[in-house]
């Protein structure tokens, strides 16, 4: 059952990520995807001119006159959304979480496919595939992407759990790797911890015609390779990297207890120790560099997104980007 609050933050996205596609995205969306090819559409008698490489050779014997095959262009895309609902999304530092940039992210993208009269779908995966929602028209359904994704993991009366910490992720159990040569325990349960290529693989299964595939995560990941490479052979598949500053920068609030939103661990932190952050601020941004040139060595392109920032503008410059390469 919606909550009233669900509804809210469903209605506050859709007016302002409405007039956002209406007034900036409508044109460069439409200027970088196109459809798949051409797809047949009937036979017709041969006139002088057509191309013989058209002409129905089956049809042309059994009338006894020759026949053309006419085809049109395949103009409909598919777009999938597939978004990462795991512990991690929950975090956020300013005004909004990662989630609810998510659910942002996928509100522009769902209305821009769907001013373009194309279909759109959603995977909600974490360490298993949480919600499938098919390719389809219509704006009701555009809302209905946004809310699962807004939706997932509220109780019923639509808040998030009282664990203020939730959010540290394990960037942080790397960062713990590096200082005291600890690593995360083979017994975590695995539900809980982001697994893209299982995601990446289910939407293979269930992506049966050509996709505009955008991977919405963090990629709190380090075995999505194999998967994504493979599924980008079949569709268009583009990262979207969701990031929050305060995963790289640290207050200065004296001792502080952190605890891993997907593993369950805890440990004391000084944050005060300017090693420590100076570790912290490191491996985050060593780790996005790394996301990127994997993710770039494969053949994908990557769109980094803070929480902090305006969706828009990363989505404008991607799309502009893609634009140039076309037309190159």
């Amino acid at each position: 059952m919606l909550t009233s609050e669900i509804i809210r933050r469903v209605k506050e996205i859709q007016i302002r990520t409405g007039r956002q596609v209406a007034d900036v995205l409508a044109g460069e969306y439409m200027s970088v995807f196109k459809g798949g090819g051409v797809e047949f559409d009937e036979v017709r008698p041969y006139v002088p001119g057509d191309d013989v490489r058209t002409i129905d050779w089956n049809v042309t014997a059994r009338s006894g006159q020759p026949f053309v095959k006419r085809f049109q262009e395949e103009r409909q895309l598919s777009l999938m959304v597939m978004a990462d609902v795991s512990a991690s999304q929950d975090f956020g530092s300013g005004t909004r979480s990662k989630r609810e940039v998510t659910a942002e992210l996928c509100a522009l993208l769902a209305f821009s496919a769907i001013q373009n009269d194309d279909k759109v779908g959603l995977i909600l995966f974490h360490g298993g595939i949480e919600q499938y929602i098919p390719p389809r028209k219509g704006q009701t359904h555009a809302l209905r992407v946004i809310r699962e994704v807004l939706a997932h993991g509220r109780d019923d009366k639509g808040t998030q759990p009282a664990d203020a910490t939730r959010g540290w992720t394990r960037w942080l159990s790397r960062i713990r790797a590096k200082v005291t040569g600890k690593t995360l325990p083979k017994s975590l349960p695995p539900q809980r911890l982001t697994d893209i290529a299982r995601a990446m693989d289910f939407m293979m299964t269930v992506g049966k015609r050509r996709h505009v595939c955008f991977l919405v995560s963090d990629f709190l990941d380090d075995h999505f390779e194999r998967a994504v490479a493979a599924a980008n052979r079949k569709h268009d598949v583009i990262a979207v990297i969701i990031h929050d500053e305060r995963e790289e920068v640290l207050p200065n609030v004296g001792l502080i207890t952190l605890k891993d939103a997907e593993s369950g661990q805890m440990r004391v932190v000084d944050t005060g120790s300017r090693e420590f952050c100076a570790a912290i601020a490191a491996g985050e941004r060593n780790r996005l560099e790394d996301v990127v040139k994997r993710l770039g060595a494969l053949g994908i392109d990557s769109i980094l997104v803070d929480t902090k920032d305006h969706v828009v503008d990363p989505l404008v410059r991607f799309f502009r980007m893609r634009e140039r390469r076309i037309r190159r």
